[in-house]
């Protein structure tokens, strides 16, 4: 855990964990030698204003294709150097959340950049990402928590500060403890005011390789249709608004205002980045309520392709899903309830090496790899993981699904692997605990890019509103 200084006004606390890692990550790449890092070494202040004034720009020009010198250097507090968020790295480095108090008022980039011993211009970035959030009364620490974290905790938590903090007169502490994002760099935080920077915002490459123009489907004076590409994010994550759909279709359509989402399934929950889809995004705000309205009445329905390792059979499919937010998910019986309708499934040829290698879909050494299996999907209920969850436990997985494939092939090669499992069985509840466990630990990485999964058509109002998305990457090659 870091404690800063008195002079830095700042405190740390709560520390994830990951300061011990000092190897640098070799994915980042650095901008030390540009001419606007220069300008701040000759002058700080002015170099940081004229990043977030030019920073929409700035960030929107920039292509992760740009092949600067990998940076080795490690600074003093055992990380690699920071300089700047761009170019985009090729692969996401190891999470990195920094907790902080601040113990003395002023603007924050000054506060994060005494305490991190980042520089201006990175965190400006950070800050232009959406990466830094505040509350005005810091929240209550996790059971991990150390007792010097703990005794932070309480000293700036204490009844008799919070009663002098005019701020927060008039709210309950759970009221003061809820977090917004930092919008601006001269942002005034107060003594005691609680800081997460996510330091290592999660990155999605892909957004400065696609031609957003063609990926739009029909631009109209309240929505635009987007046919979004795989390995994006359509609202953005909450440490990555910039890198997403939303804000790359504005762009590339000439908006001065932001595109909104609409669709809650489609935005970047885990898993969602991976997948082929057609969205919605609104033009205002007032659609975007108009169109939640049309969700909830059910008014909106979505079909998906799906490209599984084996047939699935034509009809109702029901499972029930595990309440609990951890992928991948798990479904047996007494649970929520997850229904869809396969509508179609006809054989098609498995992905070849080149169309694998680009989008880097991995067969897990499926044991048949002559043919796969197109099916068109009707979802009847909207669970995350839904789709891929219920096609693996028919052990049809989704081909390319790195998330529930493997953990497919594994139940079929054993079929008491799966912790819930109908062929599972304990003595103790302990090791049912332990079992699941286990699972979680060995199952459950992301896919890279691209997955067998397509939204590819949607339409409202009774059919009014119709569009479809153009053909998947396993048919074109194109994603």
């Amino acid at each position: 855990m870091k404690m800063g200084s008195a002079s830095a006004g700042l405190v740390s606390i709560f520390s994830n964990g990951y300061r011990s890692l000092g190897a640098p990550v070799s994915s980042w790449r650095t901008l030390a030698s540009s001419s606007l890092y220069k300008h701040y070494k000759r002058n700080s202040k002015s170099a940081v204003l004229s990043c977030l004034s030019s920073s929409k720009i700035e960030l929107a020009c920039l292509s992760s294709k740009v092949d600067v010198a990998q940076t080795t250097t490690s600074s003093v507090n055992g990380y690699h150097k920071y300089d700047r968020l761009l170019p985009c790295p090729s692969e996401n480095g190891p999470p990195r959340v920094e907790h902080i108090v601040v113990s003395e008022g002023g603007p924050v980039l000054e506060y994060i950049c005494k305490s991190l011993d980042l520089p201006p211009l990175f965190v400006a970035d950070l800050i232009h990402f959406g990466a830094v959030y505040f509350a005005l009364v810091c929240p209550q620490p996790p059971p991990s928590a150390t007792p010097e974290q703990i005794r932070i905790f309480k000293e700036v938590t204490a009844p008799s500060v919070l009663s002098k903090r005019t701020s927060i007169k008039g709210k309950t502490v759970r009221e003061a403890q809820k977090t917004f994002r930092i919008t601006h760099v001269e942002q005034f935080v107060e003594a005691g005011t609680y800081l997460r920077v996510h330091v290592h915002p999660k990155r999605f490459p892909r957004c400065y390789e696609i031609d957003w123009k063609s990926r739009i489907i029909a631009a109209a004076d309240s929505y635009v249709v987007l046919d979004k590409p795989a390995g994006t994010s359509v609202g953005g994550t909450s440490d990555n608004i910039e890198e997403s759909c939303a804000t790359f279709a504005s762009r590339a359509l000439g908006f001065s205002n932001p595109l909104k989402t609409t669709h809650q399934i489609d935005n970047c929950t885990e898993g969602w980045y991976c997948i082929l889809s057609i969205v919605v995004l609104a033009r205002t705000k007032e659609y975007c309520s108009i169109f939640h309205g049309k969700i909830r009445e059910k008014k909106v329905k979505k079909l998906y392709l799906a490209l599984t390792a084996a047939p699935v059979p034509i009809g109702i499919i029901t499972h029930y899903m595990r309440p609990i937010n951890v992928a991948p998910r798990l479904v047996s019986e007494g649970w929520y309830l997850c229904k869809l309708e396969v509508m179609e499934c006809k054989e098609v040829p498995w992905p070849d090496p080149v169309i694998q290698q680009k989008y880097c879909i991995e067969d897990f050494e499926w044991p048949s790899k002559d043919r796969a299996y197109e099916c068109k999907i009707n979802l009847l209920t909207g669970r995350t993981h839904q789709v891929r969850a219920q096609l693996a436990a028919c052990g049809a997985p989704i081909v390319g699904d790195s998330m529930y494939m493997p953990a497919a092939i594994a139940e079929m090669a054993n079929p008491g692997l799966n912790p819930f499992g109908k062929y599972k069985k304990y003595t103790t509840e302990s090791d049912k605990e332990m079992a699941v466990t286990k699972w979680f630990a060995r199952f459950g990485k992301e896919p890279k890019v691209a997955i067998g999964l397509q939204a590819c058509q949607i339409s409202w109002d009774d059919g009014e509103h119709f569009y479809e998305a153009r053909s998947p990457w396993w048919r074109s090659g194109v994603a």
